[in-house]
């Protein structure tokens, strides 16, 4: 396609072409209407100026004969002006005017309206007026007009004016349409070379923004910000493989493994049920991250697992703590809970608990800081704040380091290289899925000494 097509087939073109096009329509109905209501206007004051000229003369006629209206024509015609006056006899001979000649027809039949004839000045000059013709008693015409060679000199500069605006607003058009299509094509062809360079791999490419603000500008901040998140996902994509492709093929070897073993073994029935038991805890394992997966996926994609009801957060912070009472201590974790008052929410019942669960979970398992000689201990309060519910689960280990804590959100991370403790690090990713399924937030900070997670909901006021 030539250059000359490619920017015909713009949309810039085609806008610009029917703006144009609209505009000039109107603007050719707006000149013929002008012209034709200012017609309208100069032919009623010619017909008004012959029909007062009329009269006056027929006063003249009735008052002093023919004597009186020679007299009377005479004096008009040396005044200045664009009147016209012939008197003849019934044979068409000149009696007195400012006409020397004109067409006897018309004479003949004593025209009563106003009407275009050509006439011959006494210099000898061809020009066109608008008359009225009467016949006299006593066998004589009255002939009374205007002469309309200034007015057909003012429709001919209007008319001259038209065409120049029109070709004016043409040209206007055009150059305005080729700035205005020339700066459409470089933003668009800006589009499309980084959509080429990310289409070849390279995700960091991103939208030009002028910081006009204009509709291309908001169009590529949203397109950039899709980018980011286009980007981020297909890292955290990459990085939840190389995570899944270690925490699942670990115990899928072990389970092969064991297996092979037991087959080359004479058979034991003792050592085949040990074996089995192990396997069966390593499917659990297995059971425990794909459920994980799966319910992380869900709250991700809006749906969650069964309908929104109104819950009491503190309700179900006291019931995970007493699930967890047994758990704590075996570990040596002071475990409490600081939630009394009722904070309803609107959420699941089960995600809310298994969200908090985790929280309580990670913390036991990670709150213990083999540093310092300090007691382990777990808090959990719930309170009401700012018309939002917080729940907070604070310990007094390690905690994690500031660059880490937005990193620990994301599927199958593990800040414990080796992975030797139990666990398949989508327990934050599960809170954090959750968190914003319900319009709220999980945020970890530090507890000095220690972590303090923290979920933020709205407050369910209980209308509708």
């Amino acid at each position: 396609m030539t250059r000359l097509g490619r920017i015909a087939s713009t949309t810039a073109f085609k806008l610009s072409a029917i703006y144009l096009s609209v505009f000039t329509a109107f603007a050719i109905v707006f000149a013929v209407a002008i012209t034709y209501a200012a017609d309208r206007f100069l032919n009623q004051q010619v017909n008004d100026a012959i029909a007062s000229e009329f009269l006056d003369l027929s006063q003249e006629w009735n008052s002093g004969g023919a004597f009186g209206l020679v007299d009377a024509i005479e004096e008009r015609i040396r005044r200045p002006g664009a009147s016209l006056y012939m008197l003849t006899d019934i044979n068409g001979r000149l009696v007195v005017g400012n006409v020397t000649s004109i067409s006897s027809d018309l004479l003949s039949r004593a025209v009563r309206e106003p009407t275009a004839v050509d006439y011959e000045t006494p210099q000898g000059e061809q020009r066109v007026a608008m008359v009225q013709v009467v016949r006299l008693t006593g066998e004589m015409f009255l002939l009374v007009g205007r002469d309309m060679t200034e007015r057909q000199r003012f429709e001919d500069v209007v008319r001259y004016a038209l065409v120049a605006a029109a070709v004016l607003l043409l040209g206007l058009g055009i150059v305005s349409w080729f700035f205005v299509s020339r700066r459409v094509l470089k933003r668009v062809d800006s589009v499309a070379v980084t959509t080429r360079r990310i289409m070849s791999g390279d995700l960091s490419g991103r939208l030009e923004v002028t910081g006009s603000n204009d509709e291309f500008d908001r169009l590529a901040e949203s397109l950039n910000a899709m980018l980011e998140r286009i980007e981020l996902l297909l890292g955290g994509l990459a990085e939840v493989t190389d995570n899944v492709a270690h925490d699942l093929k670990t115990p899928l070897t072990r389970i092969r493994n064991r297996i092979e073993a037991v087959l080359a073994e004479p058979a034991d029935a003792e050592r085949q049920r040990d074996v089995m038991q192990a396997t069966i805890e390593d499917a659990d394992q297995l059971i425990t991250t794909f459920n994980a997966l799966l319910t992380i996926a869900r709250l991700e994609a809006g749906s969650g697992d069964g309908a929104t009801e109104r819950v009491d957060a503190a309700a179900v912070a006291r019931d995970v703590a007493e699930l967890y009472e047994p758990l704590a201590e075996e570990a040596g974790v002071a475990l409490s809970v600081d939630a009394e008052d009722p904070t309803p929410i609107r959420g699941n019942r089960e995600l809310l608990g298994q969200a908090i669960a985790n929280l309580v979970d990670n913390a036991i398992k990670h709150g213990r800081s083999d540093t310092t000689d300090a007691d382990a201990r777990v808090a959990m309060t719930v309170r009401s704040e700012n018309n939002d519910a917080v729940i907070a689960v604070r310990d007094n280990g390690p905690g994690i380091p500031a660059a880490e804590r937005g990193r620990v959100v994301q599927r199958f991370v593990r800040l414990e290289k080796s992975r030797t403790t139990p666990g398949t690090g989508l327990g934050l990713s599960l809170v954090a899925a959750f968190a914003r399924l319900g319009q709220g937030s999980l945020t970890l900070d530090d507890a000095d000494p220690g972590l303090v997670a923290t979920l933020r909901f709205p407050l369910d006021s209980g209308d509708g």
